[in-house]
């Protein structure tokens, strides 16, 4: 049986043929999660046909500048070198809002002698599930992911507001779960539900989030490549249809000031291979928790600060991370307890899982899955044990993570174990390019800072 895990660059062809396809936008994701690379007539997209694109596309930052200096050209070399793209024909989608067929085929990066290329978001996931996958493990996830619909906005200065529904009104209070609510932008969901189809993208539920035109969605649980690619793939498809209804979509992690933010939270679990009978590793036999388990937990526990750069990639995204705002601001443990950063569901033996609510909606999802999957993994394979059950408020406890994202970094930085699973030369390049896009946003005077600095100090 076919199945798209396992198509070939035969069966793509034989796809493409099938939809009609006159066109190929070849896509590559980068650091932020942006969908770079070329478009292609169907003619030219052949097996043999060598795209390439420079390295540095993949290792830019969200304000598209580079460091001028430093680390980050000990891994990017300063002649600017090509990378030879390999397309990846799982990935292949329709793109259902062009106006001639058009498809969409993610693709790998390698170099000239065909090694892949180490700091590509891609590759730090492949890299990771290669390491699960040596002992005998298969992970699984399932993303949550939450975003704001808001009205256009063409002026950086101007805050961001509500959109107008279908009554003709905006929201002015918090509607959780609220149906009505959603069905205010019954025709925008109806596109992005049909687009979804047409790229058979596996989304589930769709629901009204706590803030003023706030959504999310879930995914069903899959394998992690397949799921980075499905949030990467819906990211777009969902701005281009909130486009088409006059409004935007927004995954940034705090976009209104006095409303929740935004999470991504990533439901994990992990299951043996070897054996052949796809047992969840987090039971034992009898039903109980095991310690691979708490050693996952442990691990998210011991590496979650270092890696908070990976989480919370922008100025933007600590702003999410505050006392009684549904995100966390620590690394409490807890079963059914939302106020933690590290939550068990109730769940069977065999869907025990865990869910990491401290990543951003504004993360890349190759990067998050790969980074909360290395947490677990150095946690199992060191043996590590987690604290004590946190069964209260976690947000009467103490803050536990990077309050900046200067401080993020130079956590990563000193974190030895995260770099030898992720790869030193992804973790420089990753920090050098947000250290830059630091640097831009300090160059930055807020109105906070001419409200209450400039006739007071």
């Amino acid at each position: 049986m076919v199945t798209r895990a396992n198509l070939t660059f035969s069966d793509m062809e034989q796809w493409l043929n099938e939809h009609r396809v006159t066109e190929i936008e070849c896509l590559v994701p980068d650091l932020t999660g942006v969908a770079r690379g070329k478009i292609l007539p169907r003619k030219k997209f052949t097996e043999d046909r060598g795209m390439r694109l420079p390295e540095a596309v993949v290792a830019m930052g969200v304000t598209g500048v580079f460091p001028l200096e430093g680390p980050y050209y000990d891994v990017i070399s300063p002649t600017d070198h090509d990378m030879h793209l390999q397309p990846d024909p799982s990935t292949v989608r329709i793109v259902p809002w062009a106006a001639d067929p058009t498809a969409q085929v993610i693709h790998d990066c390698y170099d000239k002698h065909g090694k892949i290329v180490p700091f590509a978001p891609r590759s730090v996931l492949r890299r990771v599930c290669d390491l699960y996958a040596a002992e005998g493990w298969s992970p699984v996830v399932a993303p949550e992911l939450e975003f704001y619909l808001v009205a256009r906005n063409t002026d950086p200065d101007i805050p961001l507001i509500p959109p107008v529904g279908r009554s003709g009104r905006a929201e002015t209070s918090r509607q959780a779960y609220s149906i009505d609510a959603v069905n205010e932008f019954d025709p925008l969901f109806e596109d992005v539900y049909d687009y979804c189809e047409k790229m058979e993208l596996n989304v589930d539920t769709l629901i009204h989030e706590i803030g003023a035109g706030q959504m999310e969605i879930n995914f069903f649980h899959d394998h992690p490549m397949q799921l980075a690619d499905e949030v990467f793939f819906f990211k777009r498809t969902v701005r281009e249809a909130a486009l088409r209804h006059n409004m935007f979509a927004t995954f940034m992690a705090k976009p209104i000031a006095d409303e929740p933010g935004s999470a991504m939270h990533v439901h994990q679990s992990v299951v043996e291979t070897l054996s052949g009978e796809k047992r969840n590793i987090f039971s034992n036999p009898d039903g109980s928790a095991s310690e691979l388990f708490y050693g996952y937990i442990a691990g998210l526990q011991r590496y979650i600060p270092a890696a908070m750069a990976l989480f919370a990639p922008y100025v933007n995204s600590y702003r999410r991370l505050s006392r009684f705002t549904a995100a966390p601001i620590n690394i409490q443990w807890g079963t059914d307890n939302r106020t933690v950063g590290i939550r068990s569901p109730v769940a069977t033996p065999a869907a025990r899982r865990i869910e990491n609510r401290v990543i951003g909606a504004d993360a890349n999802p190759y990067v998050a899955l790969a980074v909360t999957l290395a947490c677990g993994y150095l946690g199992m394979k060191k043996g590590l044990k987690p604290t004590p059950e946190c069964k209260g408020d976690a947000y009467l406890g103490d803050y536990q993570l990077p309050r900046s994202l200067g401080e993020a970094l130079e956590m990563l930085r000193h974190e030895k174990d995260l770099a030898e699973i992720l790869g030193e030369a992804f973790i420089t390049v990753y920090t050098e390019v947000k250290e830059a896009e630091y640097a831009e946003f300090m160059k930055v005077i807020s109105p906070w800072e001419r409200e209450h600095l400039l006739l007071h100090v």
